[in-house]
């Protein structure tokens, strides 16, 4: 028996009406659809933005990925993962893996897919790439992620800062992500550095709660949790003019 082929689908930054056409035709046909859930006690993000195009038959599973940083238990929960979807595949069934943003882009999909070619080499899998969270910030803030000749360069927010110093002293625009309880430190650096001024702060974007701060000053004075599903979009050429934004409009 032939393996069902297994539909990696990015289902952009949060708001549904930013899920790709064919994204929606995918799930909307879907026999089997696999969400990564990052706690236990809360519905999947991922699921919550879906569920309006998810199938009324499809059987729904939730992974749990929890977030840890010890690699052997991570491993442990992408293979355990993997068997799962391996069990589905290998009946000939298709199945679908939602996860936000881009499949790969700092994503869940990128491990269970490795998992997964462990055991099936021969696994057909089609990606269906997202709107990146970032570009998301960027059209909600008008701000230009690459313009002209500038590098991008976008970095997670690692618990050492060494990476996001060498990014802003590369210039150009720096995207800052998975800033979650680093956000203090984070606004530390950017203030010694003299770009607090030219950067823009944006959670949950595209989703309820949606926050945009232009004057990062103010966050500050917030819990470390007000970094959770946010993002930092730094101008980092020092000498030239900021670039445009909702900053310099009424």
């Amino acid at each position: 028996m032939r393996l069902g082929t297994l539909y990696g689908i990015g289902i952009g930054p949060g708001d549904p009406e930013l899920i790709t056409l064919r994204g929606a035709r995918l799930l909307a046909a879907c026999p089997h659809l696999f969400v990564p859930k990052a706690r236990t006690a809360a519905e999947s993000v991922a699921l919550a933005i879906a569920r309006p195009f998810v199938g009324p038959d499809a059987r729904i599973e939730e992974l749990h990925f929890p977030m840890k940083a010890d690699q052997g238990e991570l491993a442990e929960k992408w293979d355990a993962a993997a068997e799962c979807v391996t069990a589905v595949l290998q009946r000939g069934e298709d199945a679908c893996f939602i996860t936000l943003g881009d499949p790969l882009l700092y994503s869940t999909y990128i491990y269970l897919l490795r998992a997964l070619r462990k055991g099936l080499p021969d696994l057909v899998a089609v990606t269906v790439p997202g709107i990146p969270a970032f570009g998301a910030v960027a059209a909600l803030a008008e701000f230009p992620v690459g313009e002209g000749r500038e590098p991008v360069t976008i970095v997670p927010a690692a618990d050492d800062l060494a990476a996001i110093r060498r990014a802003l002293a590369a210039g150009g625009t720096v995207v800052l992500m998975k800033i979650g309880r680093r956000l203090p430190e984070i606004l530390d650096l950017l203030e010694a550095e003299g770009l607090l001024e030219r950067s823009v702060f944006v959670s949950h974007a595209t989703m309820e709660g949606q926050r945009i701060e232009t004057d990062l000053r103010r966050l500050k004075a917030e819990e470390p949790e007000a970094g959770y599903l946010s993002i930092i979009l730094v101008h980092a050429t020092i000498g030239e003019a900021a670039p445009p934004s909702r900053r310099s409009r009424p």
